[in-house]
């Protein structure tokens, strides 16, 4: 237990269950309201001349390990950084919720015949992953979370930040490349997160969620010592 304690304090490790509770309720939540209705084609004459690169699926895949690292690097910041960076990603998320409820997209994937294992890891992710839930990308949202996480954080060596961004690129390149999403699908993500972050800082409600979940979690702690 210390050696979790170590990592994190106990305030970010509830804060980071949040963040994937409140994602797969943003994802799967919107998915189940929203099947049957219309769902709306975003895909421009400048989507259609990017091109099919299968491989890339390894970036799109590889990203979930770098959200992790990132995400536990954004939530031992200083306190008030890392209650506004997860802040940020929570509200972010509702914002996801939103648009995924008021305006359902989808896309047309191309058929993939191949036997390479690159073509066989394609079709498992068209299987696993419907073509919905696309605008804005969560996959881009994340990954620029991920960034937002080290590049102002001097602790963090400037290698790992310069890195950080150029896998943050690859990967939403790699969104675009594996016909998961198209550029305003993209765009939107990056965007969401920045301005998320920019908006729980000016609006203080970082302050506001830093202090209800500390109150949050005094009282349940003292309950159970009690």
């Amino acid at each position: 237990m210390q050696r979790i304690k170590k990592i994190l304090p106990r305030e970010m490790w509830i804060s980071l269950f949040l963040v994937v509770i409140c994602n797969a309720l943003t994802y799967y939540g919107a998915r189940l309201i929203t099947s049957e209705r219309y769902h709306y084609d975003l895909t421009s004459w400048i989507d259609e001349q990017i091109p099919f690169v299968p491989w890339t699926l390894g970036i799109y895949w590889s990203c979930y390990l770098f959200w992790l690292v990132n995400y536990i690097i954004g939530c031992r910041q200083d306190v008030k950084c890392s209650y506004r960076f997860v802040c940020a990603d929570l509200f972010a998320k509702v914002i996801c919720l939103l648009c995924f409820l008021l305006l359902p997209t989808t896309n047309e994937r191309p058929s993939v015949f191949g036997d390479s294992i690159w073509d066989k890891g394609i079709r498992l992710l068209y299987q696993i992953d419907a073509a919905d839930n696309l605008f804005p990308s969560i996959h881009c949202l994340t990954s620029q979370f991920s960034l937002i996480a080290v590049r102002d954080n001097e602790k963090v060596p400037l290698w790992y930040r310069v890195v950080s961004l150029l896998f943050v690129v690859s990967i939403c390149i790699s969104t675009l490349t594996t016909k998961q999403h198209v550029l305003i699908d993209m765009a939107a993500g990056i965007l969401l997160a920045e301005g998320s972050y920019l908006f729980v800082d000016k609006s203080r409600m970082a302050e506001k969620y830093s202090f209800y979940l500390n109150k949050f979690t005094t009282k349940f702690w003292k309950g159970r010592t009690a």
